[in-house]
């Protein structure tokens, strides 16, 4: 094998190798790292939906945590929670 015939199976590889790569939806940050992109717009906006449900629910759990004041145990708000949740 010669240096013109391992230069073109090198080019190859790699051609081979990115058009894999982009077929399955994996880009690579600066840093090397790999990550993959949602290409169905209906599963973005399906993700998008739990985060912002996920965000929520953090968020009434920091307040239970947090509130000191009330007089309501913790047992009880979430429960009161999960009743509100089934309505």
């Amino acid at each position: 094998m010669g240096p013109f015939e391992m230069v073109v199976g090198i080019v190859l590889i790699v051609t081979i190798g990115s058009i894999v790569r982009a077929k399955h939806g994996i880009r690579r940050d600066r840093k090397g790292g790999e990550y993959f992109v949602a290409t169905d717009n209906a599963e973005t906006k399906a993700l998008q939906a739990e985060i912002r449900a996920l965000k929520e629910r953090i968020q009434v759990l920091e307040r239970i945590a947090t509130d000191h004041n009330r007089a309501v145990t913790l047992d009880q708000e979430i429960e009161k929670l999960r009743d509100n949740s089934k309505i």
